[in-house]
């Protein structure tokens, strides 16, 4: 089985939101890797996923950016090692400066950057609120009831339910970063058999349904993998349930997606529950709405950059002395098994 990617932390409309709780289910020993260099802690995390590239990991992808790991979680060890700074629980700490002495930068800048970055993406919630109100305004909600008791219907007919208590892992599949709005959505997609792609419209109910379908999916006995959104920490932007063969997920800007091979299904909720012709009815208030919410996620994902250009020089400054003949030795040395 190829390895897995997803993000457990995300920088939000919330600020950083952080995930990672529920994907240390029954692991046993998890070390929190202590350094103020990103680029280290991931460098070690990257040797360490070769020292164990026999087994199936879990590739913690990083809301700092694409150069950048969270983490590595190795589940046929019950062992997990993770950044410091995102681990919200560990059974022990390995201090880094012991071996790779380095002194604290100034942050306040990257600080005052990253918040600028969630103001932005404050406001632009608050916009794509007064958006979603339009379409709300045109649904029928006892139709998306109705839908969406005979998708789960038509998901689990004839499935046995199983008699085991079932664990829900919450996760992203992607975030705003300094890189931009990245996802790793064909990475897991790619080799499921049904998978959904939902269209549709801000409050069309894109999240409620897919909660209803995680809800059933759960009640039946089935471990679930649930994505949150990395714009609204609230609102769920696929569920994936991997004994079923089965994802379903928001595939609208910006992380639009089309089916393209057998198995695919497109799940268009604008056409399923609101009124006809609501988009041409509510035409200039969508377009200023649309305009207003998109300038303000470009203001925050250039904040972002910022901040990261700004962390670049840091890592720089750490990295400089440190080589990579070093950093293998010392990985070599660390006790994981």
């Amino acid at each position: 089985m190829p390895n897995l990617h997803y993000y457990v932390t995300g920088n939000t409309a919330e600020g950083l939101v952080n995930q990672l709780d529920t994907n240390l289910h029954n692991i046993s020993r998890i070390i929190a890797l202590q350094h103020p260099s990103a680029a280290l802690k991931t460098t070690i995390i990257n040797q360490l996923a070769e020292q164990y590239r026999n087994n199936h990991l879990e590739i913690l992808e990083s809301a700092l950016g694409n150069d950048y790991l969270d983490g590595i979680i190795i589940r046929e060890k019950s062992l997990a090692v993770i950044d410091e700074k995102v681990a919200t629980t560990s059974t022990e700490t390995i201090d880094l400066t012991a071996a790779f002495p380095a002194e604290e930068q100034d942050q306040t800048k990257i600080n005052r950057h990253t918040q600028q970055a969630y103001d932005s993406f404050v406001e632009g919630l608050k916009i794509h609120d007064d958006l979603e109100a339009i379409y709300i305004d045109q649904m029928d909600f006892e139709h998306a009831d109705a839908f969406a008791e005979q998708f789960i219907h038509d998901l689990l007919q004839n499935i046995p339910s199983k008699s085991r208590r079932p664990h829900t892992y919450t996760r992203l599949f992607g975030t705003n970063t300094a890189d931009g709005v990245v996802n790793v959505v064909p990475h897991l997609i790619k080799d499921l058999k049904n998978v959904h792609f939902i269209k549709g419209r801000a409050g069309t109910g894109k999240s409620v349904f897919m909660k209803k379908i995680a809800d059933a999916c759960a009640d039946h006995g089935f471990d679930v993998e649930l994505y949150y959104c990395s714009f609204d920490p609230n609102s769920v932007d696929m569920v994936l349930v991997r004994e079923l063969d089965f994802c379903i997920f928001d595939s609208t800007d910006p992380h639009e997606f089309f089916p393209e091979k057998d198995g695919d299904v497109t799940v268009d909720l604008y056409k399923e529950f609101v009124v006809p012709g609501t988009d041409e009815k509510y035409a200039a208030e969508i377009h200023d709405a649309h305009t207003r919410y998109k300038s303000c996620m470009k203001k925050g994902v250039q904040w972002l950059k910022e901040a990261g250009n700004l962390r670049q020089e840091i890592e720089n400054y750490y990295m400089e002395s440190i080589s990579k003949e070093a950093v293998s030795q010392y990985v070599k040395s660390i006790p994981t098994v």
